[in-house]
């Protein structure tokens, strides 16, 4: 996909992404594309007065032998208002396994991560640290997760463009370079 299209390809996943639990109701957002770079997408959103930035790529090649899969996507998303930086979330397009093993390599060291329903995340600020600075100066990401039908599949995103995109994210939300979460 290219440009705007991902704006439509990821609202209905950024949408659950975004809502703070203790707003309620989120109000009407406005969002900013701030560039493309290589593989990733880079916006801010303002929702309910709070700046929110991320970024967003999908996988250059998915794996598995599924009939229907929704859309599949990365974000890297920083709260700066909540104080939240380098959030980690993979989408799958479908629901995972329960209690399946769900894992993130990067070039030769994998990473575990944990599933809840169709998302999976880094288990702490900690982990999305470590997994965010692998990712900056790594070349690929392969992420591999089992629906709960029990189909294994295998997501290959590049990494090409997310340092810059990272960069321009935390300029866009102030975020320090190596700051706390």
């Amino acid at each position: 996909m290219v440009g705007r299209q991902v704006i439509g390809a990821v609202m209905a996943a950024l949408a659950a992404l975004v809502a703070a639990p203790s707003d309620g109701f989120a109000k009407a957002g406005r969002q900013t594309f701030l560039g493309q770079f290589g593989a990733w997408y880079a916006y801010q959103l303002t929702e309910s007065g709070r700046r929110i930035c991320y970024m967003v790529s999908q996988p250059i090649r998915s794996g598995g032998k599924y009939k229907k899969r929704g859309d599949v996507v990365a974000f890297i998303t920083h709260r700066p208002r909540d104080g939240e930086r380098d959030v980690v979330n993979f989408q799958a397009g479908y629901t995972y396994k329960p209690g399946a093993k769900v894992a993130a390599r990067i070039d030769k060291i994998t990473y575990p991560l944990m599933a809840d329903r169709d998302a999976a995340w880094s288990k702490n600020a900690t982990a999305d640290k470590i997994l965010v600075a692998a990712m900056i100066k790594g070349y690929r990401l392969v992420l591999k997760g089992t629906s709960k039908s029990g189909i294994s599949t295998t997501d290959t995103y590049s990494l090409k463009g997310f340092a810059r995109a990272h960069k321009r994210i935390n300029r866009a939300c102030k975020a320090k370079s190596r700051g706390s979460r």
